[in-house]
């Protein structure tokens, strides 16, 4: 036997610590080789850390919201191999991207699942173990960390799970159908009748009022809560609120969702304002720009690369349609919907969740009538659709039913001066209220 020690590895892009977020194991379990022994999460990354070789744990290091440093002892295993104590660093480890900007918006790709040491590619990329070299349970299951850690704490074996997902991997409904199964009692077929329970009483008493919970702030959250708040103390907001007559756009819309093959996604507002943007942003670069801090400069692009607040499982997610110019309605529409599934399903490659130069961000329904949207840093405007609803307007001096909507937006008021933010807001309704101007070049 010898005592095995692991210690945190350095995971580049210059990172000197991570914060643990979840232990897979305990002191006293068996672990094999390439098995996920812990995940951590850094300034730029969730990170699944392998087990370099098989053996049992003899003592972590840290619990859930701890930083390690680089260099630091991570886990001790103890091996069937015989000699003085080792010293190692990580293999390689499984990273999920994270674009966590200050607006209330972070961004995840898929975690990749860990090789199984000397097996052949498999179909979706991974490597295939060999049926002499693996059992069932050391094959890694498709599936987001968060479950994984759920399952883990349940005592619940994933591989027993049918995953509903694409290619068979296993999203939130599927874990919680297997709980629900798992609980329900099993009738008896044989032997006596089982001893009718005791009367319920009618009443039961209250829960305590005064009962509270407290849930730690690691991972993500914590990484998205830092992000706000350095947006918010460091850029001064400039906050605009327009509202658009939306009723030409939505005739032009429904008449082109009526031209689609059965089947085919219909087109949403979305597309049509980020074509309305990217016209518009060739007379207001200033808008479609980085500000680096560090240099002291703004950093202007000629391309617009289209960032999509998008609501996932596990929160707001920023993934990003480059050279968004480049594309017609229907493509922009696909691109927008291809990254924004590939965000909820964490398929998101590392290019699809970074480099952003403006953002769109949409409560869909839930919209309202107004938002301020904290801007998505290092960029320097952002741009929030709300609800659309039919309202009783005044045109020529008669009364008629249009559709609006209002679009709220902010601005970094250090580099964008107030006038030119609401001259650009005002050029994006003008398109908007006037669709056929948006294919003009």
């Amino acid at each position: 036997m010898s005592r095995y020690v692991f210690k945190l590895p350095d995971l580049g892009e210059g990172t000197v610590e991570a914060e643990i977020v979840g232990w897979r194991v305990k002191p006293g379990d068996t672990v094999a080789e390439d098995e996920v022994v812990v995940e951590v999460m850094t300034e730029k990354a969730a990170v699944e850390v392998p087990a370099p070789v098989s053996g049992r744990v003899i003592s972590t290091t840290g619990g859930p919201g701890d930083m390690v440093p680089v260099g630091a002892e991570l886990i001790v295993l103890e091996t069937d191999e015989g000699g003085a104590a080792v010293s190692a660093p990580a293999k390689t480890a499984s990273v999920t991207t994270v674009s966590a900007p200050a607006a209330a918006v972070a961004g995840a790709a898929a975690p990749a699942a860990a090789p199984a040491r000397g097996g052949a590619a498999g179909a979706n990329g991974g490597t295939a173990p060999t049926a002499a070299a693996t059992t069932a349970g050391s094959m890694r299951v498709a599936t987001s960390p968060a479950i994984r850690r759920r399952a883990h704490e349940a005592g619940i074996d994933l591989h027993q799970i049918a995953g509903s997902g694409p290619n068979g991997r296993i999203v939130s409904k599927d874990l919680e159908a297997y709980v629900a199964r798992r609980t329900q009692p099993t009738p008896l077929r044989s032997g006596p009748k089982p001893v009718p329970a005791a009367p319920v009483p009618a009443t039961r008493p209250a829960a305590p009022t005064a009962a509270t919970e407290e849930i730690k702030v690691i991972g993500l959250r914590r990484v998205i809560a830092q992000r706000m708040s350095e947006a918010k103390r460091t850029i001064p907001h400039f906050a605009y609120v327009e509202e658009l007559d939306i009723t030409e756009l939505e005739s032009l819309r429904r008449q082109l969702n009526r031209k689609l093959p059965e089947g085919a996604a219909p087109l949403t507002y979305l597309p049509f304002l980020a074509l309305a943007l990217i016209r518009v942003l060739r007379d207001y670069p200033q808008c479609n720009a980085h500000y680096d801090a560090e240099r002291g400069v703004i950093v202007r692009y000629a391309a617009v690369h289209l960032g999509v607040a998008t609501q996932t499982p596990e929160g707001l997610k920023v993934p990003v349609v480059h050279d968004a110019q480049a594309l017609t309605l229907w493509e922009l529409a696909a691109a927008m919907r291809r990254v924004s599934e590939a965000a909820r399903t964490n398929k998101a490659k590392r290019e699809e969740l970074t480099g952003s130069s403006i953002t769109i961000t949409s409560l869909g329904k839930l919209g309202g009538i107004a938002s301020t949207p904290i801007i998505n840093a290092p960029e320097v405007a952002i741009i929030g659709v709300n609800r659309a609803i039919e309202r009783a307007v005044v045109i020529d001096a008669a009364i008629a039913i249009r559709l609006t909507m209002n679009l709220s937006s902010s601005f970094d008021h250090r580099f964008v001066d107030g006038y030119d933010a609401a001259s650009m807001i005002q050029a994006l309704k003008e398109c908007l209220e006037h669709p056929a101007t948006i294919f003009i070049p």
